[in-house]
């Protein structure tokens, strides 16, 4: 046990990193880190702050405390399909900024040798992986050709939010505002 002394206070700090000692109690990091944990997950499942209190023994004011402590943005899940980009990185840096929960951009190139990678069925599989992932999203943006933009809305079975960066066919990346993207971004969160 180690003692600092901070502002005319004797700190205790414990050689285990893991542990604090706050007065006469020991309190451990990883078992704070492990209950969040949980707690989080079964919201995320759809278990009410209720239901999560009973279960693990905590109460419920206090998940209702965490959440809003760790709350980035409020409103629906949001997803974000786009290509062919020429600032994918950007845009995608943009979307972490706001949240974003499904970020899905590609370059000219990416789809191009995506698509010669591999087989026909294989890519079929995955572009219908993709379509059930995306339809649990509450918003839907889809960056693309006027075309893209309606295949995909008709994949999806609902409206998107669209972003159109020309007429199809699109043969070469296209640079996309960044002002823009955060424009539409501000209204959706």
């Amino acid at each position: 046990m180690c003692v600092h002394n901070f502002a005319g206070l004797d700190w205790r700090v414990s050689i285990f990193m893991d542990l604090v000692r706050i007065g006469e109690k020991l309190v451990s990091y990883k078992k704070i880190e492990m209950i969040l944990h949980e707690v989080l997950k079964l919201r995320q499942k759809g278990y009410s702050q209720k239901e999560i209190s009973n279960k693990i023994g905590i109460e419920r004011t206090f998940i209702s405390k965490i959440e809003k402590l760790g709350e980035i943005r409020k409103g629906g899940s949001i997803a974000v399909i786009g290509f062919p980009l020429l600032n994918k990185e950007e845009l995608k840096d943009i979307c972490q900024q706001y949240g974003v929960d499904y970020i899905f951009l590609m370059t000219e190139r990416q789809r191009w040798d995506y698509v010669k990678a591999i087989s026909g069925e294989t890519l079929l599989n995955h572009i219908m992986e993709i379509c059930r992932e995306v339809r649990s999203f509450d918003i839907v943006v889809v960056i693309g050709s006027d075309y893209r933009i309606r295949l995909i809305e008709a994949l999806l079975g609902k409206d998107v939010v669209e972003i159109s960066i020309g007429e199809s066919p699109i043969q070469e990346d296209v640079y996309l505002c960044p002002d823009k993207f955060k424009s539409v971004l501000n209204k959706l969160t």
